[in-house]
């Protein structure tokens, strides 16, 4: 009796299970065939772990690189220096102090434009030769008048008379010399002045300025109280490492950018390679050579691109095709599948139309996930 029980209560039981079992396969079927939304992704990770395989690859669409034809660009800092062959010192025409300026560091002068102001001894010395002069030429004129009287008459041989001319010939050589030494120093003769104007010999900048108010200087001696240069052409000189050297090449043209005026693009030509290494950062002097149109300033800071001769292609993605990870750049490439390969490239530029240079690491026409982003949030989930 107690069997018979017993059978009959372990019947129901699996009966019971038999019918849960069966309905919640017919409920998990229903949802399935009633979802209209996207397939949830099953991620199979490789032995390598930039390889990894999706169930449903048709949700990551591809796309293929494109080629971009460019030449090699090197860029380069460099600075705004005036250009040497232009600059003119304005020497001290006298010995003595400077009791005025005129002009400071920075200024821009014209032509002919009062500098500075020297009080000289050399104008008393250079007027008393000069009194000197025109007194001794009076003197010899008179000599000679009555050489060429006493001549006449059969007094003094011809000789006589030879000299006197010619010691009159050498009077007025005296006088015409120390005229144009006074006239040098910026005196008139007629009006002498302890005071020497210095004027600007050439239009310009002054870019250096070694006087003061009180200072001495002296005559036709360096240090020049000031120096001149023209600022419409100017030089760059920027340091090229040794290794890009070979991207430099005398006589060619570099484009030059000012962070002041970010949309402007100025033209250099390379005019000088400097011979010397610097020892220490491995770097030579490249210069260029530019018509400044107003915008540059001697110190200013500026970038130099410089292209190569020969053009290379290059592989081009949309920008989103590109993931940047742990300070690299990589593009997924498909495998077939559903299997996909994170791939290392080396990006360069970014080009129009939201387009990204690929310098390294993949060809024109592979092809790739057009949003890695996507990709790599799936492979992380």
């Amino acid at each position: 009796m107690n069997r018979s029980i017993l059978l009959q209560a372990t019947l129901c039981v699996c009966v019971v299970l038999s019918a849960v079992g069966c309905g919640t396969r017919v409920t998990a079927a229903s949802t399935k065939d009633g979802d209209t939304g996207p397939l949830p992704v099953k991620v199979t990770p490789d032995m390598d772990a930039n390889n990894f395989k999706v169930d449903h690859p048709e949700q990551f669409p591809l796309v293929a690189a494109g080629e971009h034809v460019a030449a090699p660009e090197l860029d380069v800092t460099g600075v705004v220096s005036p250009d040497v062959s232009r600059q003119v010192p304005v020497p001290s025409l006298a010995s003595g102090r400077v009791v005025e300026i005129d002009a400071r560091l920075g200024d821009e002068v014209k032509k002919g434009q009062l500098l500075f102001q020297v009080r000289s001894t050399d104008i008393a010395g250079a007027y008393s030769d000069y009194q000197k002069a025109v007194k001794n030429e009076q003197l010899s004129g008179i000599q000679l008048d009555r050489a060429k009287l006493l001549y006449e008459h059969g007094a003094i041989p011809k000789s006589a008379l030879e000299i006197a001319q010619t010691t009159e010939d050498d009077a007025k050589i005296d006088v015409t010399t120390t005229t144009e030494h006074l006239r040098l120093l910026g005196s008139d003769p007629d009006h002498p002045s302890g005071i020497v104007d210095v004027y600007a010999p050439v239009p310009g900048v002054i870019t250096d300025q070694q006087i003061a108010i009180a200072s001495g200087v002296q005559a036709l001696t360096p240090p020049n109280p000031f120096t001149i240069s023209d600022a419409s052409h100017v030089w760059i000189v920027c340091d090229v490492y040794e290794n890009d050297l070979a991207q430099v090449h005398l006589g060619e043209y570099a484009d030059i950018h000012l962070n002041a005026y970010p949309n402007r693009t100025l033209k250099g030509r390379i005019g000088n390679i400097g011979q010397i290494m610097d020892p220490n950062l491995r770097t030579a002097k490249v210069r260029l050579e530019v018509e400044n149109p107003g915008l540059m300033r001697f110190g200013m800071f500026v970038t130099a691109a410089f292209h190569g001769l020969t053009t290379h292609k290059y592989a081009e993605v949309p920008a989103s095709a590109v993931l940047h990870l742990h300070d690299r750049d990589w593009v997924y490439t498909p495998l077939g599948e559903g299997r996909f390969r994170r791939l290392e490239v080396q990006t360069g530029d970014m080009l129009p139309g939201n387009m990204q240079e690929i310098v390294s690491g993949l060809d024109a026409g592979t092809q790739v996930v057009s949003n890695a982003l996507v990709l790599q949030n799936t492979v992380e989930q």
